[in-house]
């Protein structure tokens, strides 16, 4: 996409986030569906090449959060964008309700224990943000299930305060670390939401990804909208940027987070490990002995 912008989705802190005004839909990048499959094969190509150097220097790691209202296309975005990309180089994590042992931790403990690897491109399908989303919107979280001392829960303003400071310390953390960061929030319009849940109802292929509870979020849009302001302005940096993506078309979303994802690759200083002439003498004498081998097969 020889015209494509990423500031134009990027969220740094540099200015202040109104959802208000962000964009669910944009025109297609895309002519047609044989050119939007097209596109998609070649930049997973690009990805796919991108990971292996990243593999073989061994010195970088990619944190990928995907943060959506449910139905925005978090799934299928994950799995079209990392088609053909080397599966040995790529690590998915989907984080459900904590379990009774998450809750016994601190509330980054869970993620902590699965953040990516050098050389690899871990991808967290919700993440440590639902923590100041929807904990935040449905406060009781905290108060009945988090376990926390009664003095922080006192003021919970002071809490999402510390929250978000915590989660900024985490990434920078991490960008010191060799661990690049990027966050996405696929931005789905209230009405392209209602459709798709209701296709997962009349669907019976898609029945098992429909659960009461998206209707209760759903009826919560509002306060979850608000949380999503909150949480991206407090927590977008230039060394871990937020990008609002319009969701409303998938293949739009997919190809826009593909783009993202090459770009943050290709800034990094990465290449594939060189053999010096000791070594190079040594691997040319191995070709000599596995010739050898062949000839004594003959």
């Amino acid at each position: 996409m020889s015209d494509f912008n990423s500031a134009e989705y990027r969220v740094d802190g540099t200015q202040k986030f109104e959802i208000k005004k962000a964009k669910t839909r944009f025109k297609d990048i895309y002519k047609d569906k044989d050119e939007y499959e097209a596109m998609q094969i070649e930049m997973a190509k690009e990805l796919d090449v991108l990971q292996s150097m990243m593999y073989a220097h061994n010195r970088y790691g990619l944190l990928v959060i995907f943060q959506a209202m449910d139905a925005a296309g978090k799934d299928g975005t994950i799995k079209h964008v990392l088609a053909g990309v080397n599966p040995v180089g790529v690590k998915i994590h989907s984080f459900k309700r904590p379990t009774e042992t998450e809750l016994e931790h601190d509330f980054l403990w869970r993620s902590n224990l699965v953040l990516p690897q050098r050389g690899t491109i871990t991808i967290f399908n919700r993440s440590y943000y639902e923590e100041v989303l929807v904990a935040k919107v449905n406060p009781e979280i905290i108060t009945e299930s988090q376990r926390l001392p009664a003095e922080l829960t006192k003021d919970m303003d002071k809490l999402w305060k510390h929250r978000y400071s915590d989660i900024r310390n985490l990434e920078k953390y991490l960008y010191r670390n060799g661990i690049r960061v990027i966050k996405f929030f696929l931005n789905v319009s209230k009405e392209e939401q209602a459709s798709r849940l209701i296709e997962r109802i009349e669907d019976p292929s898609k029945n098992w990804k429909f659960e009461e509870q998206d209707v209760k979020v759903r009826g919560q849009w509002d306060e979850y909208m608000k949380a999503y302001q909150d949480c991206i302005n407090n927590t977008a940096s230039k060394k871990a940027p937020w990008y609002v993506i319009p969701a409303d078309d998938k293949k739009n979303l997919r190809l826009v987070v593909s783009e993202i994802i090459v770009e943050e690759l290709k800034k990094m200083d990465m290449n594939y490990p060189a053999s010096g002439p000791e070594r190079t003498e040594e691997l040319r004498h191995f070709i000599d002995v596995i010739n050898a081998q062949n000839d004594a097969q003959e």
